[in-house]
């Protein structure tokens, strides 16, 4: 009962201070505008009944406004020296992580449930497919959701909401044309090689930062690294064609697409669920840190 308290106690005062601002508002109009004019340009222009190529085109917004909503959640608590009050209080970081991320959902379901009217709306004058049209809207919430979570773990490792902001539109753009980027990238062995070394090098730094250990680390990323060289003497061909197949993979937008092309792919779901935990437990830890610290 008392986590039930302390968890709706964050999420309401996040909620408020979101609506006490104009962060909520711009949020709403922002991405209000450009589902309107996506459908004015694909229903209504080109009277094209699928409602679903809206959200598609619609997707691309996420690229800025998530880094920019997410990034005051706690880059800003870290800057005014609030975040302190959190760590003096009997709170646990995961409640802290679930209240101010259930807020961001929240903010982020308005806007979506006035769009939700759009499709019906539609349908009163000309034939809509409602199941693939309210799929790709679930799709759309899940992407939402996945990218606030990444927007928030990134705002969690600085102080600086700019900073936050300007690697979370980097890392959220390069998501985007991840796919289209596998193409232009190398596909032997040695390149799959160099790009699992460099990702050995970042998941080294990654737990530096969020444990505070340095050997940690360091040892972590020197062992994946060897790893990853093993692979490449031991077992050339599993390499092949691997680094543009990882760069697919990782797509939060390509798995989107599969709803708007009418497949209700649970594999995407759990997939977006899953960047979901993964970015808020790296979120409770990079807080557990700094707590400690």
């Amino acid at each position: 009962r008392r986590r039930r308290d302390t968890l709706k106690a964050i999420f309401i005062h996040e909620l408020k201070s979101y609506f006490h601002s104009l962060t909520a508002w711009v949020f709403a109009a922002f991405l209000l505008c450009f589902v309107g004019i996506g459908a004015m340009m694909y229903n209504i222009q080109a009277a094209v009944s699928n409602f679903e190529y809206v959200l598609s085109l619609s997707s691309l917004a996420f690229v800025v406004i998530a880094p920019i909503l997410a990034m005051r959640v706690l880059a800003e608590e870290r800057r005014q020296k609030t975040d302190q009050l959190l760590y003096a209080l009997p709170v646990s970081t995961v409640e802290v992580i679930l209240g101010k991320y259930a807020a961001l959902l929240v903010l982020y379901l308005v806007p979506l449930a006035i769009i939700a009217v759009y499709p019906l709306i539609f349908a009163q004058f000309g034939e809509v497919y409602l199941p693939t049209s309210y799929g790709s809207l679930f799709a759309f919430f899940l992407l939402g959701a996945a990218l606030l979570a990444v927007g928030m773990f990134i705002s969690s490792l600085t102080d600086n909401q700019g900073l936050a902001a300007g690697i979370g539109i980097a890392v959220m753009l390069f998501n985007y044309y991840s796919v289209s980027l596998s193409e232009y990238v190398s596909a032997s062995a040695l390149g799959s090689a160099a790009a699992l070394v460099v990702l050995s090098c970042v998941v080294g730094l990654l737990l530096k930062l969020l444990t505070g250990s340095g050997n940690l680390g360091y040892w972590t990323g020197f062992a994946l690294c060897a790893a990853s060289l093993a692979l490449y003497l031991l077992a050339l061909e599993a390499l092949e064609g691997l680094l543009p197949e990882i760069m697919s993979a990782l797509s939060l937008f390509e798995r989107f697409y599969v709803f708007v092309n009418g497949v209700f792919d649970v594999k995407a779901v759990v997939f977006d669920l899953s960047v979901i935990g993964f970015f808020l437990f790296l979120s409770v830890q990079s807080l557990e840190k700094r707590r400690y610290n």
